[in-house]
């Protein structure tokens, strides 16, 4: 049996330890399903590490066909996180062998045993434990995840930048560039959180009362964070100076973890060099212009709880609190959330009528700014992205990821996005007969819309000429559609393609 490590420990919870009932040996003569017993060699064992969450995996506890009572080292905290996962259930139709009311091959909702929480002074709390609701099958289908439970495998990025290596039968999955912890199939232990509504008084010991079907418990960690412990905040950006003798390394190793920095009670999202922009005198530089690369700056996106452990290499911790509340510490510097939604319109100064156009927003750090239907993340990969994005010197990155593009998207004239308080740096263009714009922009909590002239000075299309893209590839029509009109172009000639 493995062990399970997502990332580093929070030193807000320890394991709780106690005696299981069966050994890993003798489960294989259990009496569980023929799929269950062929995959016990895939399930955690030993120090295990899941959302930041240390557990001890020794002899689990099998609740099977009657009741077991444990004991432990009397403990107090806030919550208690179960790891553990049921047999699957093998569901029966009806005479004619149909399934007219299917709650899924997990049984959604079934009631599979119930944990009886003992007191020092003799109370106790009861906790029902339900199919896709508390635990969930050690082999899950797409779909069937568990709405108060996750997979002990915690979220994280996939490779897929440019200078990644992806192997061709992961090609689709990369595109998310995101795998939310339920891809490794071969066997699932589910995490619940249990908010302890006596954290004052000392838990003693447990009654696990047997329903139906097979459970086991593999540990029990006990934590004292002031909220849920599996529910992560939304995501948020920060700067991340790299020492000057250390190169920037954003390579993702085999957990999805990258070496400059991570975090316990959370994930990175994303990790992409710092791109430097001339802020200074914005407008008056030329559109397309492609930025600098920060040499020793990373911009990180991720998504944490609050009470989460910033890891830097060399053994350096910061709480997330603390550099949230100072906004920058001596390495790490807090880049203002994107929660302000803006109307954004480009509109044509002759007609007064919105017209599709290329867009380009960034931030006071440098960090990209998309509209909210568009990847925040941009694919520099070729043939891997069909979204309706075009990124300036896109190919240069890949035998460097130091070379920095010039990231935009297209429009139809109106968009909606989330911006951040204070400047943004905006660029707005339309092919050859429109003058480009760049502008700098004060956005505060009373903008709630942008509204974007553009100014038309070369009237070819009047004087007879028609321009053309006669040889294009890997665009839907609408998208082919939007981008020739946003890039004035006249017809757009689309090759089908079957590489």
């Amino acid at each position: 049996m493995p062990s399970l490590i997502d990332g580093p420990s929070s030193s807000l919870f320890s394991p709780v330890i106690f005696d299981g009932n069966i050994s890993a040996a003798d489960l294989k003569e259990a009496g569980l399903s023929e799929r269950m017993t062929e995959s016990l060699d895939n399930a955690p064992a030993g120090s295990c590490v899941c959302w930041g969450i240390p557990f001890e995996c020794k002899d689990p506890i099998l609740i099977q066909n009657e009741d077991i009572t444990v004991d432990m080292e009397p403990v107090s905290a806030n919550w208690l996180v179960f790891m553990h996962t049921t047999d699957i259930r093998t569901e029966t139709g009806n005479k004619d062998g149909f399934f007219p009311a299917t709650r899924g091959r997990d049984s959604l909702n079934e009631h599979v045993c119930d944990y009886v929480f003992s007191y020092a002074d003799g109370t106790e709390e009861q906790a029902e434990i339900r199919r896709r609701h508390q635990i969930g099958a050690f082999s899950s289908m797409w779909g069937e995840n568990c709405f108060q439970a996750v997979s002990c495998h915690k979220p994280r990025p996939l490779p897929g930048m440019p200078w990644e290596t992806v192997r061709n039968d992961r090609w689709g999955f990369t595109q998310t560039f995101a795998d939310a912890g339920y891809a490794p199939r071969r066997w699932f232990n589910w995490l619940w959180a249990w908010k302890n509504p006596h954290p004052e008084k000392e838990i003693t010991g447990m009654r696990l009362e047997h329903i139906q079907g097979a459970v086991l418990l593999f540990g029990i960690s006990a934590g004292r964070t002031s909220s849920q412990p599996l529910r992560w905040r939304s995501r948020r950006k920060l700067v991340l100076t790299v020492p000057d003798d250390q190169e920037i390394n954003l390579y993702l190793d085999e957990k999805g973890l990258i070496k400059p920095i991570q975090l316990d009670l959370g994930q990175v999202i994303s990790a992409e060099t710092r791109l430097v922009y001339p802020n200074s005198n914005w407008e008056e530089t030329y559109n397309n212009k492609r930025p600098a690369s920060s040499p020793k700056e990373i911009i990180i996106e991720y998504t944490a709880h609050p009470e989460a452990i910033v890891h830097l290499p060399h053994g350096e911790a910061v709480p997330l609190s603390r550099l949230e509340g100072d906004k920058q510490l001596e390495r790490l510097e807090v880049i203002t959330r994107a929660d302000k939604t803006v109307i954004l319109r480009a509109l044509q100064k002759e007609t007064g009528k919105p017209v599709p156009v290329k867009l380009h927003i960034h931030g006071e750090s440098g960090e990209y700014l998309t509209p909210q239907d568009r990847p925040r993340i941009f694919n520099t990969s070729w043939f891997q992205d069909w979204a309706v994005d075009y990124s300036h010197g896109m190919f240069d990155q890949l035998g460097d990821p130091a070379n920095a593009p010039h990231h935009g998207t297209y429009i139809s004239g109106e968009s909606s996005i989330k911006l951040p308080l204070g400047k943004i740096f905006l660029e707005i263009s339309k092919g050859f007969e429109m003058r480009p714009i760049r502008k700098t922009i004060e956005v505060t909590g009373a903008t709630d819309e942008i509204t974007i002239e553009l100014e038309k000075t070369l009237p070819w299309r009047e004087k007879g000429w028609v321009s053309a893209d006669t040889h294009v590839h890997f665009l839907s029509p609408s998208s082919a559609l939007l981008e020739g009109a946003a890039e004035g172009v006249n017809v757009v000639n689309l090759l089908a393609s079957q590489w």
